[in-house]
């Protein structure tokens, strides 16, 4: 138990990781097709903070998507064991994209502007893959040769 609780929330966070980094990313893209330069040190800048301001909004957000992937995947996974990889980063990759359409669906806006895009939209559903995979590696169970090395 501790180890799918360590394993989820390891996804959560590198979800929540790479999502806010294709955030930022997606909307400085916008600034700089209106002609502005956007350097290196304004990239990173815009990481730093959205990693730290979006925290109280978009971390529980990917928390409660995955909350709801994660058992309905292993429920799958357990009829189909040799499908386990795709079943976790598939679970990942909707559960983001589910969230923004909901999202969209319900209040009527897009939370975060880069999603308004079809290519916005995907880069949070590899963000959610990023998340799966980091689950499926995490809560993986060892066999006795891996666990001897």
């Amino acid at each position: 138990m501790t180890r799918k609780l360590t394993a989820f929330l390891a996804s959560v966070m590198g979800t929540y990781l790479v999502g806010v980094m294709f955030i930022g990313q997606g909307n400085l893209a916008a600034v700089a097709a209106m002609g502005l330069n956007v350097g290196f040190s304004d990239r990173l800048e815009t990481l730093m903070h959205d990693l730290t301001h979006m925290m109280s909004i978009y971390l529980p957000l990917v928390a409660i998507s995955s909350i709801i992937a994660f058992p309905v995947a292993a429920r799958i996974i357990r009829l189909t064991p040799n499908l386990r990889l795709i079943g976790y980063v598939s679970a990942g990759f909707v559960a983001l994209i589910a969230m923004h359409v909901i999202l969209k669906m319900v209040l009527g806006l897009s939370g975060v502007a880069p999603t308004r895009t079809t290519v916005g939209l995907l880069a949070q559903g590899i963000a959610g893959a990023f998340g799966g995979y980091l689950f499926h590696l995490l809560t993986l169970k060892r066999s006795a040769s891996s666990a001897e090395t």
